[in-house]
């Protein structure tokens, strides 16, 4: 792992952004899917799958990118459970978004549909099919969501504090648009 700086890589930054906007896209996909018995289900479910698994290996790939270049430190004033606090949401958040597409995976391999990530091209089934195993994955998956979004939502919250109240740098460590001000 390379020394840390005061940001986080430019590759780190392009993937939390795109995938902040992919994970938002999901939920609202997923929540319209759920919500609709109009043919649009075809429609969102057939964006959902391939979107999901892209998720996937996004995350693989900024993990690796985490490890290699860790990230900037927070600043040496913040409280120790507030330290604590950033830690577990990031845990909270990296474990989620591996999660929720493998256990969707999983899922849609024991209701026997295939996953179709473009034409032919498809996933092969990770379980045997299984109805009562479907219907556990199915509700784990929709429970996950929430948590999912209950997570983004601290993580958005402490964002605007560490910018807005702390005025710390901690996201413009993040935000490509700001300079992170100098120590």
């Amino acid at each position: 792992m390379n020394a840390r700086s005061d940001r986080f890589t430019p590759l780190q930054r392009g993937l939390h952004w795109l995938m902040a906007a992919m994970i938002l896209a999901m939920l609202f996909i997923g929540v319209g899917m759920v919500s609709t018995v109009s043919p649009r289900y075809w429609q969102l479910v057939s964006i959902h799958k391939p979107l999901g698994i892209s998720l996937l290996l996004l995350v693989l790939i900024r993990l690796w990118q985490r490890w290699r270049h860790g990230a900037p430190p927070l600043p040496e004033d913040l409280p120790w459970w507030q330290r604590a606090a950033a830690l577990a949401s990031h845990v909270a958040l990296y474990a989620l978004m591996l999660a929720m597409p493998l256990i969707g995976w999983a899922m849609l391999s024991a209701a026997g549909y295939p996953i179709v990530l473009y034409g032919p091209l498809r996933l092969p089934p990770v379980l045997p099919q299984d109805a009562g195993l479907y219907t556990l994955l199915h509700r784990a998956h929709a429970a996950l969501a929430y948590l999912l979004f209950l997570v983004i939502l601290l993580h958005l919250g402490a964002a605007l504090f560490h910018a807005l109240i702390r005025r710390d740098g901690v996201l413009q460590s993040m935000a490509p648009w700001i300079r992170r001000p100098a120590a």
